[in-house]
């Protein structure tokens, strides 16, 4: 276990680094002079000495590796610096965002599990029978549309045809609960979908292989009730590689809110990225790569070492 925990720290602290070295010199990879974009996005005065000003003022001037030391020793004390365009402490602008997206990937995570959980036993116990094959289309269905186009559609559907759900804006968790869940519906559902369907697709194919299993038909042939079965024998050893999808989906969930925050004006971090990239603001795209790789990275580990503990068969072969 302490070879295991020394060993996924090792990897997390090299691909920290390398993510936010990479997201601190994403502006040397952008056409033009990041100097003049700094510039020209924050006064109209644009002469060489302000350009020279703003370069100094970025640490522009200074060599790629000197910049990130220096950034990376702010970052570690909570400074992800200042946004040019609002004059707003990147850490402030997260921090007031962040909620919005955890709200919305931990809604979204449960919708996916609980659509999983429900209907892959089911399509499992029933292989190849009508239920299974109209499950398997639909789940297809589900991974084919893009979260643009579902929520597109959800939109039209819930917001637009029948007026059951607001069709954009957030309402906080303050101002009530029902209220907040509700204006968090649609965009998670359109961020849940695919996830749900590889979910429900994993789980369904191991639970088909752990219901061959020896004690499984001893448990059937003692009489035992075929929900128990399913739920209480079958379901949780076929649930571990589940566990590790779950966290590698946590890019997928952040990646998927970038649109979907955009497409229902929701406040969250993904909106904040767009916004970030559209008005050229690089520091503050800069702290929100750094967050969420921090963040992605993190919940592997948490993940690796919860399949370590929670699957002996693991366990064993560590040893």
């Amino acid at each position: 276990m302490r070879r295991l925990v020394l060993g996924r720290l090792i990897r997390l602290v090299v691909t920290l680094l390398v993510v936010t070295f990479l997201a601190s010199i994403m502006y040397e990879l952008l056409p033009g002079d990041p100097a003049l974009a700094l510039v020209s996005a924050d006064t109209f005065n644009v002469t060489p000495e302000t350009i020279e000003q703003a370069r100094h003022q970025f640490h522009l001037d200074e060599p790629v590796p000197v910049r990130y030391v220096k950034w990376l020793g702010n970052a570690l004390t909570g400074d992800l610096g200042r946004s040019f365009r609002t004059r707003q402490p990147v850490s402030d602008a997260i921090t007031e965002r962040i909620g919005v997206t955890l709200e919305l990937m931990i809604l979204a995570q449960l919708m996916a599990l609980t659509f999983a959980l429900i209907v892959a036993p089911l399509s499992a116990l029933r292989k190849g029978k009508l239920y299974d094959r109209g499950t398997t289309m639909l789940t297809f269905g589900m991974l084919a549309i893009p979260a643009f186009i579902g929520g597109l559609v959800l939109l039209y559907v819930f917001a637009v045809r029948f007026q059951l759900l607001p069709a954009t804006g957030y309402t906080p968790l303050g101002d009530g609960v029902f209220t907040n869940v509700k204006s968090l519906l649609l965009p998670a559902a359109a961020l849940a979908a695919p996830e749900a369907a590889v979910y429900a697709r994993v789980l369904r194919a191991e639970m088909v292989t752990t219901l061959q299993e020896d004690y499984i038909l001893m448990a059937r042939a003692n009489g035992i009730p075929t929900w128990r079965v399913l739920f209480g024998h079958a379901l949780r050893p076929s649930s571990f590689p589940l566990i590790t999808l779950m966290g590698i989906s946590i890019g997928a969930l952040i990646g998927g809110s970038v649109i979907v925050e955009t497409l229902f004006s929701l406040p969250g971090i993904g909106r904040l990225a767009i916004d970030s990239v559209t008005n050229r603001d690089f520091i503050t795209v800069q702290g929100v790569v750094a967050l969420v790789t921090v963040g992605y990275v993190v919940v592997n580990f948490l993940v690796d070492l919860a399949y370590f503990a929670l699957d002996p068969r693991v366990r064993r072969a560590g040893a």
